[in-house]
């Protein structure tokens, strides 16, 4: 399939494709005549694994070590590594992910608390008046 296509089927834009295949991440199967870059659906697993690493923060080198891990596990690259080690290895992503998930979920939480709290005080000062506790209100006003 063409760029375009794994652009609709992934999500990612074409400047992002083109940028992980100059990082190495990604290297189209073949090229038409024309020169267009043809993608495989293994191509596409590995931008979706990709895709799925991105918003947890790893970094070029993690994914790349990650898809490494996994095309020596699926017999796609030769590896001197041994399985078991290969999936120790895979086990430390995960863990990686499933910490960095809860990390996630704890940032959700506190701007979910953050957007309520907001929601809140516009009620609260919709009839003049300020949700905020007095001592803080004559703080304020003795600063001044």
């Amino acid at each position: 399939m063409q760029i375009g296509e794994v652009v609709e089927r992934v999500g990612y834009s074409f400047r992002t494709i083109r940028y992980y295949e100059e990082m190495g991440l990604v290297t189209p199967s073949a090229r038409t005549p024309g020169g267009f870059r043809l993608y495989t659906e293994l191509d596409v697993y590995r931008l979706l694994v990709l895709k799925r690493m991105k918003p947890l923060g790893f970094s070029l080198d993690e994914m790349r070590e990650l898809l490494g891990i996994l095309d020596a596990l699926d017999g796609r690259v030769l590896s001197d590594t041994p399985r078991e080690e290969l999936f120790d290895q895979l086990d430390t992503f995960r863990a990686a992910a499933d910490t960095r998930v809860q990390q996630l979920r704890d940032k959700l939480t506190m701007a979910e608390e953050f957007a309520q709290r907001l929601r809140d005080e516009a009620a609260g000062r919709s009839g003049g008046s300020s949700p905020a506790p007095a001592a803080v209100l004559h703080e304020d006003a003795a600063a001044s």
